[in-house]
């Protein structure tokens, strides 16, 4: 008896070898869970996340834009900015942006850092400026608290630590244990056969020569209109808006597929609202490819196994505003 449990006990340890050693090579990989520095810097950067005073209006937050009740994004076309001014682009998805080679479509910021203070200053999103943003939040000495414990300083806010605060929160924003992620760490079950099929034909027709890595995308840019030329009356131009070079022109990053089924419309102009219509799409424009409508159904059924574990917390309570504090003008 002790001979067979010896026996069947290699013979699993070799079957998992085998099985690891056949997904290590797989185009994608699970995505691991958030590695905390700073808890109470991640706290900070919540409040911040949520904090609408960091708009002019005093109406508008980061999740505004990217709800992260919505996959991390509005799911609109375009966002809505200061005033009810209409965004020119498609506003991605918030979640594992910490994976992504640079942010913004464009690539312009380096890093979460980088990106977080854009919105702030940016008249046709927040409409505030750095300045103000920081005048406002040394006004509340529950911030500046904050602050202090945090960063060790005299209290005293710069903009270096808000951005600072807000990508550790957002570098906590990532969604492990997708039933893809389940599938590829050995539970043979996690997928149906049509979502193992629809896996397959979306590697066997090259889509993760794009769509590749943790992500499911964000390592790298890639010009939208391969084959045929992307039509739309949307003015963004990609990487050729920060070079001007015409190579550039409709280069975007790619972006994550992570919990896609949550962050519709898609494309950089939020043109499509359905799974099915963006893969018909992608596939005769990017790889010069018809699917079925079968095939479609099957990429879209494996697409939907990348929903992972979403971001689960209690909302933060903010500090309130003092009567130094400068106040909101949501309508001038």
């Amino acid at each position: 008896m002790k001979l067979r449990t010896v026996v069947l006990a290699l013979a699993a340890a070799v079957a998992s070898l085998a099985w690891n050693a056949a997904f290590a090579a797989e185009p994608i990989q699970p995505i691991a869970g958030p590695v905390i520095k700073s808890q109470a810097m991640v706290e900070l950067g919540k409040k911040l996340y949520f904090d609408p005073r960091l708009s002019k209006s005093g109406f508008i937050s980061c999740n505004s834009c990217h709800n992260l009740s919505m996959g991390g994004t509005d799911n609109l076309a375009t966002s809505i900015g200061d005033r009810w001014q209409q965004g020119p682009i498609n506003a991605p998805t918030v979640l594992n942006s910490s994976l992504n080679v640079a942010q913004f479509w464009d690539g312009r910021a380096a890093d979460l850092k980088a990106q977080a203070g854009g919105p702030i200053a940016n008249p046709g999103e927040m409409a505030f400026t750095h300045e103000l943003a920081v005048d406002l939040l040394n006004s509340i000495p529950a911030y500046k608290a904050e602050f202090k414990r945090v960063f060790g300083t005299d209290g005293s806010v710069n903009i270096g630590m808000v951005t600072d605060a807000i990508a550790a929160f957002e570098e906590t924003l990532v969604t492990p244990g997708s039933r893809f992620d389940k599938w590829l760490l050995g539970d043979k079950h996690a997928l149906s056969a049509t979502e193992q099929e629809g896996y397959k034909l979306f590697k066997d027709s090259g889509c993760t020569a794009c769509h590749y890595g943790p992500a499911v995308g964000g390592s790298s840019f890639q010009k939208m209109g391969v084959v045929a030329a992307y039509d739309t009356p949307n003015k963004a131009q990609g990487v050729a808006g920060l070079t001007g070079k015409d190579a550039d022109r409709m280069m975007f990053k790619v972006p994550t597929l992570r919990n896609v089924d949550m962050t519709y419309p898609y494309f950089h102009d939020g043109s499509v609202w359905t799974l099915e219509e963006a893969v018909d799409i992608m596939g005769k424009l990017q790889l010069g490819r018809t699917y079925s409508k079968d095939e479609i159904a099957k990429i879209v059924a494996f697409l939907k196994t990348l929903t992972g574990k979403q971001p689960d917390f209690k909302l933060p309570v903010l500090p309130p505003s003092t009567n130094d504090t400068p106040k909101p003008k949501p309508f001038g």
